[in-house]
């Protein structure tokens, strides 16, 4: 474009667009044979659910400010984009969209519809990225529904099975009856509700519960072995009222004998620590629910009702039969099925689980630096409360097969070897015979935990199972607070289990985006803001700045309109610098001696502190600092001081002065661009193609000069920045255009440069020696209308009349004297001194002068 053709405002529905069609994928291409140093970023792998949140977009952000930093500081950088498909979300979309269950049409017809929506949307969010600028590496895409994928996590569950770190067990899980499958902690949300607590005769002794529906359920009652009040009865059996079985009162020290009646029921299972004291006890199971919420036969009458129904149902009966003698109100946290709400339960089930071990996963965390450091804390805590072993089965259909069978002779377990994978054990049967000699098998349909396939997203990307040179540990992790109970623990977990390794070096944490009114974005609030509708409005650019400027990694960030609108504004405030500067650099060529002037090397001092603190903050990951910076030496240093100092000389007719400045503004165009390139890739890359014909996304982070940070220039420059300043303000207080001929100036004090003060505020300047001389004169007369008007009423318009058309010299004489005397009509009028005040004006060589003080300089502008 030629220079002449730039528009005056910038359009970035223009520019983007353009710059999108023209960038090749093969720019951001991770280079597996080169020899620079490699930066590996394992990227969060999003359900495609066809609708890139805002979240999502946050999130991408600071990933696309590292990647392409450190592309440009030399890096062979790996910015993959995956795609997390399997697992309840599909699932139940599938459902809903086709009106249908799991369980109403064929296994491979269900997988076949979740395959389909996931394709659709995969391609819906790819759009959204691309138009986002977000230089992913799409050579090195991967889908977890594909073979070449999950064989993976089924290598990964073969090699853990062999090692003795998978197994499988009939153990308590937690399950959602609506979901119908077992579902991890991490996987469980809590919600704050209010319930009632039952308080009931049990037998001999009294006991309260929330949950009278599972008396069915119980297999014993516990007390506190301190607790002197039940002492006698540890031991007995006792009868569970309504079902009539019988069953022992124990003693356990977690019982606490202040709650309720100090006597509590252990049913299989009612909450976490039943599961415990059945573990620890050795008791029976007596199943009570089965895997749809319903009751079962044991529950005698109560048999095929919803938990529910039987709640409400098996307390009328005791409260008809005097049985529930005193209820009351009690707040409780209930365990709710993440993706659907629905109440949990505590089901025992045969289940695949792999082992926790805590201190391993502690140990490896230790080796990863977190961004911001507190965040680890987090992973500690949810570590040290982990109540059993991670369930990795589900009772699903779209997911990773589980590449197990079971032989119909024998009941042995047959798992799948290595060379066997990928594989569906629904659709093939093992090429070996059973130990026993059977060939007959049934397949496991239960299928793995999502949690599984995105676990090993950082050893795929390092090349695990594909390259003998496995890339591990990657270099970073980014992704939200949220889910570091899940993700990263266990990502941390299966990469020190099949590699003894850390998964990465640096897990960098970001915050939530919450909607401008501070709640979290739900459709409920009516707050939720798409990243497509602001793009839409302000360009790509303007969001980006959003992300970058918004908050720090870790916090909770609130989207801003106001934030976007800023964004903006400064884009339209740079192409303004950049139509102005192109006319003078478009076809110069820097190098040479140039001999630059006080307020050049100012500039290029606070340039290279600029570059010098943006290139330590990216590496510290501080986005926000980081841009906060740039605005403030594009928007104050560079325009509003600089360039204003400068245009004198520009247009001048003195060569060197006028190529001192323009290398100047090359130097500072050149470097806004590429420090600019990460975070506004659209602008940048524009702005860069004026100067050159590479991409700004294929060239270097611009180097600091030490040298040129010079604090003794900087302080000259400021000095000379804020002198100018000054003077500048004075012409338009008094009305004068800033460009009007102001005349001679005298500038006492110490400075070495006043060219581009002078050509600034259009005056001739001299530089004085010493300390000025000044006489004040009087002026002008103010008559005090306070003290005349009172004291001399109807001739106080004479009087006024009098003073000001009489000398201020013979006034201030005669006031200094005590008193001054008028003649007024013919009549003597005689004020005292407090009459008057005087107005004085400073004289200098014989000129009234102005004098302005800037810190230890004084400038006397002569009037003319």
């Amino acid at each position: 474009m030629s220079i002449t053709q730039l528009p005056k405002e910038y359009n970035p529905q223009e520019v983007e667009p353009r710059w999108m069609g023209e960038w090749q994928d093969s720019m951001n291409y991770f280079d597996w044979d080169s020899n620079k140093p490699q930066y590996i970023i394992d990227t969060p792998p999003p359900y495609p659910t066809g609708n890139f949140h805002i979240g999502n977009a946050l999130n991408w952000c600071y990933i696309d400010f590292v990647a392409r930093y450190k592309r440009m500081r030399g890096y062979n950088v790996m910015f993959p984009q995956g795609w997390d498909c399997h697992g309840l979300p599909t699932e139940v979309k599938v459902e809903e969209i086709h009106n249908i269950t799991k369980n109403q049409v064929p296994r491979a017809e269900f997988r076949r519809l979740c395959e389909e929506l996931t394709a659709g949307n995969i391609e819906k969010m790819r759009g959204t990225m691309r138009r986002l600028a977000f230089s992913i590496d799409w050579s090195n895409e991967y889908i977890t529904m594909k073979p070449e994928y999950y064989g993976k996590t089924q290598h990964s569950f073969v090699q853990m099975y062999n090692s003795g770190r998978i197994y499988q067990a009939d153990h308590p899980v937690n399950w959602c009856p609506r979901c119908e499958t077992a579902i991890a902690f991490a996987e469980v949300e809590y919600d704050a509700r209010q319930t009632t607590l039952n308080y009931f005769h049990f037998d001999e002794l009294d006991v309260a519960t929330t949950r009278p529906e599972l008396l069915a359920a119980c297999v014993a009652v516990a007390v506190n072995p301190d607790d002197n009040r039940y002492n006698k009865y540890v031991g007995q059996e006792i009868e569970v009222p309504i079902f009539g079985h019988k069953v022992k009162v124990l003693s356990d020290s977690e019982v606490d004998p202040v709650f309720g009646t100090g006597v509590v029921m252990i049913c299989t299972f009612g909450d976490k620590q039943d599961v415990r004291w059945w573990a620890e006890l050795g008791l029976p199971i007596r199943k009570a629910i089965d895997k749809q919420g319903i009751m079962t036969s044991i529950a005698g009458k109560y048999e095929g009702m919803n938990l529910t129904e039987c709640k409400e149902a098996i307390t009328r009966d005791m409260k008809d039969a005097g049985i529930i003698y005193e209820q009351e109100n009690l707040d409780q946290n209930v365990g709710l099925c993440w993706r659907c709400k629905t109440t949990i339960e505590i089901l025992s089930e045969q289940q695949w689980f792999v082992k926790i071990d805590a201190d391993d996963i502690i140990s490896k965390s230790s080796k990863i630096n977190w961004v911001p450091p507190y965040m680890e804390i987090r992973l500690k805590n949810w570590t040290g409360t982990m109540e059993w072993d991670w369930c990795i089965s589900r009772q699903r259909i779209f997911a990773t097969p589980i590449p197990v069978w079971y032989c119909n002779e024998c009941g042995e377990v047959m798992v799948a070897k290595e060379e066997w994978l990928p594989l569906d054990p629904n659709n093939s049967q093992p090429p070996d015979a059973c130990k026993c000699g059977s060939t007959s098998f049934s397949p496991e349909e239960d299928v793995l935990d999502t949690w599984m396939d995105s676990s090993i997203s950082a050893l795929n990307v390092a090349g695990w199972l594909s390259r003998d040179d496995v890339r591990l540990p990657t270099q970073m992790r980014p992704q939200g607070h949220d889910i570091i109970r899940t993700w990263a623990f266990y990502t941390i977990l299966r990469a020190s289990a099949l590699t003894g390794l850390p998964p990465w070096d640096d897990i960098v944490i970001n915050g939530m985006v919450l909607g401008e009114d501070g709640q979290k974005m739900s459709k409920s609030l009516g707050n939720i803001v798409m990243p497509e509708k602001v793009v839409k409005e302000y360009g790509s650019d303007a969001f980006r700045q959003w992300a970058a400027i918004g908050g720090s990694t870790g916090s909770d960030i609130v989207f801003s309109w106001k934030d976007v609108v800023a964004g903006n504004r400064f884009q339209q405030k740079l192409w303004s610098i950049v139509r102005f500067c192109m006319p003078h650099i478009e076809d110069f060529q820097p190098g040479g001696d140039v001999e630059y002037r006080m307020i050049d090397t100012w500039l290029l001092s606070k340039l290279n502190t600029l570059i010098k603190e943006a290139t330590d903050s990216m590496d510290a990951y501080q986005f926000d600092e980081t841009m906060k910076n740039i605005r403030g030496f594009a928007w104050e240093t560079l325009a509003d001081n600089y360039i204003e100092l400068i245009k004198s000389r520009l247009y001048g007719e003195d060569v060197d002065a006028r190529r001192a400045a323009q290398q100047t503004l090359y130097f500072t165009v050149d470097a806004l661009a590429r420090i600019l390139a990460p975070f506004i890739p659209y602008f940048a890359e524009e702005v860069f193609s004026l100067l050159h014909r590479q991409s700004v996304h294929q060239s270097g982070w611009p180097d600091v000069d030490e040298s040129a940070i010079d604090l003794e220039a900087e302080a000259s420059g400021e000095q000379v920045k804020e002198i100018t300043a000054t003077i500048r303000r004075f012409k338009s207080d008094r009305g004068m255009a800033l460009n009007a001929p102001l005349g001679r100036l005298r500038i006492y004090g110490r400075i070495e440069d006043v060219t581009d003060i002078a050509g600034t505020v259009s005056a001739d300047i001299e530089v004085m020696e010493g300390e000025p001389e000044f006489e004040y004169r009087v002026s002008g007369v103010k008559p005090r209308m306070s003290i005349i008007g009172p004291k001399f009423r109807d001739k106080a318009g004479p009087i006024i009349g009098a003073l000001k058309s009489a000398d201020p010299e013979s006034i201030a004489q005669q006031a200094a004297g005590g008193a001054v005397e008028l003649e007024v009509k013919g009549e003597t009028i005689t004020l005292e001194p407090a009459a008057v005040e005087f107005e004085r004006e400073i004289m200098s060589e014989g000129h009234a002068v102005d004098v302005l003080e800037i810190g230890d300089v004084m400038v006397v502008v002569e009037r003319a």
